[in-house]
């Protein structure tokens, strides 16, 4: 049915009416909006009205722009404290929408940003972070949240406060979130692990990511979703591409390798890094890379996966380059040589 403007609602606004833009509701209920916070009250609890309206209707559209324009209005307002109430009441009030209640989370993170203090920001996080909680519809946005809070956390310099919260998600069983979003977020929870010393659960956490992943042709158009698949989302602007992540990756694997001493891994994730192409093309990138593996190959103990490495290094042109490195490694492979033939003239 069409909602009309009671006498009440309609002498409420007249005093302030002609000053702001009225705002068009379906259904031909229209609103004035205010910019001056001794009104926002009285505008909030007018589409507040309107909102339980459009609820109970059922209505998607009408209710998902009610609990939006609420939000627009405090934050306009610059009422932090009231924007944070008004999300945690519109949450849960009877038989929410669960389209409304996305719309409501999305619209306030855009406001995170422009909060006036770090105390106001964090208050702002974990309000949505408490209200997306236990709801699948929005763990997407969920985990984006406490990606923010760890971030400041580690600003602050609570590393172990900020790998705690990063570990409470586990982005790997989100069948709509991108993949090099998941990935990222993983390579996040193992960097927070190394940096707070903790290299059993870094183990734990980067055999999320199986390396074949990097190796998947980007090139290769998307297939289009069957009916029933979940609809994957883009990811946002700031995650690397899926070759950064993959340098990202092995370096982070270096570090791990490092604390054991596994110089043959270690040898593996720089010769892994050493065949990005964007690595490969730049020899301020890869002459680097490529001494650090000669280092690595000599100091590896002599095995299979040793001399297989040993072998496809030296095969390589590029090698020529560095004499000096190139010198070591003939070295070490004849020594090995002599050291195999010797033990084989003994037996």
């Amino acid at each position: 049915s069409v909602l009309d403007p009671t006498e009440t609602t309609r002498h409420s606004f007249s005093a302030w009416s002609h000053t702001f833009p009225l705002y068009s509701f379906p259904l031909g209920f229209r609103v004035a909006t205010s910019k001056m916070e001794e009104n926002l009250d009285a505008a909030v609890d007018s589409i507040l009205n309107v909102e339980k309206q459009m609820r109970l209707a059922g209505d998607v559209a009408g209710t998902r722009k009610a609990v939006i324009d609420i939000l627009e209005l405090c934050y306009k307002a610059r009422a932090w404290k009231t924007l944070n109430d008004q999300i945690v009441l519109l949450s849960k009030r009877r038989g929410q929408l669960k389209q409304a209640v996305t719309a409501m989370v999305q619209k306030a993170m855009q406001y995170i940003d422009d909060t006036p203090d770090i105390e106001t920001r964090i208050e702002l996080i974990k309000t949505l972070n408490n209200v997306s909680a236990g709801k699948i519809y929005v763990e997407i946005e969920r985990a984006r949240l406490i990606k923010k809070l760890a971030k400041i956390k580690e600003e602050q310099g609570l590393i172990s406060e900020a790998a705690d919260l990063m570990q409470e998600i586990a982005v790997e069983t989100f069948g709509a979130m991108a993949k090099t979003e998941k990935i990222a977020f993983i390579l996040d929870q193992v960097r927070l692990c190394l940096d707070r010393q903790d290299y059993v659960q870094a183990q734990i956490l980067s055999r999320k990511i199986s390396p074949r992943v990097f190796d998947a042709d980007a090139s290769k158009g998307k297939k289009k979703p069957k009916e029933g698949d979940n609809v994957v989302e883009e990811a946002p602007a700031d995650i690397p591409s899926l070759l950064e992540l993959k340098r990202i990756y092995y370096e982070l694997m270096i570090r791990y390798h490092s604390h054991n001493n596994d110089y043959l891994e270690i040898c593996r994730s720089y010769k892994a890094i050493y065949g990005i192409p964007s690595v490969k093309k730049d020899p301020a990138q890869w002459i680097p890379v490529l001494r650090k593996i000669c280092w690595y190959l000599v100091l590896s103990p002599h095995d299979p996966m040793q001399s297989s490495l040993l072998n496809s290094t030296l095969e390589d042109k590029n090698l020529s380059e560095l004499p000096n490195f190139q010198y070591e490694l003939c070295f070490e492979c004849s020594s090995t040589i002599c050291i195999i033939s010797f033990f084989y003239w003994i037996i």
